[in-house]
């Protein structure tokens, strides 16, 4: 009889920074679905419409880095098998929003935020000590995070430039896949969280997101 083999918590992470390597390579593994951005027709943006959508789309990369990290660092350590599922099902829609914001970076003539992998491990991180916590607290971890995510793409849509369909394509299937993951925590059993860890959830976002912008 063959027996399976048991990982410990390091291999276990080891593990998870290697699928954030190979998800986060468009050439290396394709999304599960069709890019939103195929189904619209491209047009001619200016100079600084281009920089403008170039620079949020990174922060949105950065964004979805983050969330793939958060999902596997919960999903890792969470108690039920049940919520393993969901958290293991939401980061896979997660995957898709990283490829198409690398690709319409690429589209773009531009590149994702060199600090990637120091979002990346911070979040799974915050993912790992959310599951250990509880599952209620880290559903209601996941809940929280997608409502100011929803928020954040919202913004972008008020800042991109109409011109830029593409860019606006994606973030628009993003916020509905992000409302729909915030749902489905919350019907899982969420709790909410004290309003003194959203508001710093929402400091450490802007960190995030202000430095991306620009590197």
């Amino acid at each position: 009889m063959k027996l399976e083999r048991q990982f410990n918590l390091l291999d276990q992470i080891i593990i998870e920074f290697d699928n954030f390597l190979g998800s986060s390579m468009p050439a290396n593994r394709g999304a599960s679905r069709e890019n939103p951005a195929d189904s619209v027709v491209d047009i001619q943006l200016e100079d600084g419409q281009l920089e403008q959508s170039a620079a949020l789309m990174r922060v949105n990369h950065a964004g979805e880095v983050a969330a793939q990290a958060l999902y596997q660092g919960q999903g890792m350590t969470a108690k039920s098998p049940k919520v393993k599922r969901t958290m293991q099902s939401s980061a896979a829609e997660e995957i898709d929003h990283l490829i198409w914001c690398r690709q319409r970076l690429d589209e773009l003539g531009s590149r994702p935020s060199i600090l990637d992998p120091v979002w990346y491990l911070g979040s799974f991180s915050i993912g790992v000590v959310a599951g250990v916590v509880g599952d209620k607290w880290s559903l209601g971890f996941v809940a929280e995070t997608e409502h100011q995510v929803m928020q954040h793409l919202q913004s972008h849509l008020d800042q991109i430039s109409h011109n830029d369909v593409k860019s606006r394509a994606i973030i628009e299937q993003m916020i509905e896949d992000e409302g729909r993951h915030a749902t489905i925590a919350l019907e899982s059993g969420a709790a909410y969280l004290p309003e003194p860890v959203c508001k710093l959830m929402t400091m450490c976002s802007r960190v995030m997101t202000g430095v991306a912008y620009w590197v």
